[in-house]
Formats: C-alpha cells, structure tokens, sequence
C-alpha cells in the first residue's frame, strides 16, 4: 500500500474523529449551561423549570454517551467529566430540595468517578441552600441544609483513592472548607436569634434591655 494512501486513511479516520469531538464539546456546553439553569431555578423556587430544564439536560447526557459509545478515549475526558460533574450536581440539589430519593450513577447515566465529583460540587450548593435559608430567617431548613452537608461530606470523606483513578482529594478539601465556614454562620444565627428572643422578651415584660 502506498504511503500516500496509508497518510490519507488515517487523515479522513482523525477527521472523522475530530468532527465528533466538536460535537460533543457542543453537546457537553449544553448540559453545563442547561444544568446551571435547573440550579439556578431551584434558588428561586420555580421547580416546574427547574424539572424542564433538568429533563432537558438528562436527554443530551445520554446523547453525548450514545454518540461516544466507540470512543471511550473522547468520553473519558475532562471536558465530560465536567459536563456530567454540574449535571450530578443539579439532580442532586433537585432531589434534595423535592425530598426525593438520590438518584444513583447508573440513573443518570454517568461514570462513577464523575458522580463522585458532583457529590463534591453538591456540598457548595447545599451552602447556597443554606444561605437562603438564613436570609428567610427559615432557621429549621437552615438547619437542616447543614446537617445534610454533614451527611454528604461525611460519605464523601470515605472515597480515598489515587488521583490518577479519581481526583477527589481537592473536592474533599474544599468540602470540608466549605463545612466550616457554614457551621460558623450557622452558630452566628443561632446566637443572634436567641439574644432577639431574650430582648423581645425582655421588653414584653417591662425590663430594662440594658
């Protein structure tokens, strides 16, 4: 077989390969931006939306899968473990705040190792949750946006493997940043709002808040 021949055979295979890829790039741009608006709906309270557009993101994950199938090289990159990564990040949150059950990796569609990240990514958007919640003055729901937090990072603590097989050692780390800075707020409030009763009650019974 002439060089020339083998050269061009393996031209139109990469560019075959790089069509897909930009497709996927495409795909996975898409489920980023559709699983930020199933977030970003939830804060607000508009669950219907957030359900649509989480439906939305859910049917290209399991595009961009179907379209990789022969490609593992291309599925197994950063650019879909990110993508799947704000996608388990957005079910969770949704399951959470509709008092669902989890869903697992194999629900979703996505590898174990990037629900594993999104179970990280999940802890900063119970924090948002939290915070909310404060600012309501819904100090029950606040409370128990904490202790969820808890929960989740207590379960992501137990994953300790190499980074070559799942880099969640930086996802533990900021989890466990992210714990304490709302365990702080949350003791602030808590105090805050028993001095406010200790004075409403104070003045209702005729004292002297001073």
């Amino acid at each position: 077989m002439d060089l020339e021949d083998i050269v061009e055979a393996i031209r139109r295979e990469l560019d075959e390969k790089d069509a897909l890829r930009e497709e996927a790039l495409r795909i996975t741009r898409e489920i980023v931006r559709l699983s930020g608006d199933t977030v970003k709906a939830i804060h607000r309270g508009d669950i219907p939306t957030a359900r649509a557009r989480f439906a939305e993101a859910e049917e290209r994950v399991r595009k961009l899968k179907e379209k990789l199938r022969n490609h593992p090289d291309l599925y197994h990159t950063g650019y879909v473990q990110s993508a799947h990564q704000e996608y388990v990040e957005a079910a969770l949150l949704l399951s959470y705040v509709t008092g669902e059950s989890y869903p697992h990796p194999g629900e979703l569609d996505v590898p174990k190792a990037d629900y594993a990240l999104g179970l990280g990514d999940f802890i900063g958007e119970l924090r948002r949750y939290f915070l909310l919640r404060l600012l309501e003055n819904d100090m029950e729901r606040a409370e128990r946006a904490y202790r969820e937090m808890e929960r989740v990072y207590n379960a992501l603590m137990t994953l300790e493997y190499p980074k070559g097989l799942v880099n969640v050692r930086t996802k533990q780390d900021q989890a466990r940043h992210i714990l304490e800075r709302t365990l702080e707020d949350l003791t602030r409030a808590k105090f805050s709002m028993r001095l406010e009763e200790k004075l409403r009650a104070a003045v209702g019974n005729g004292e002297d808040p001073q």
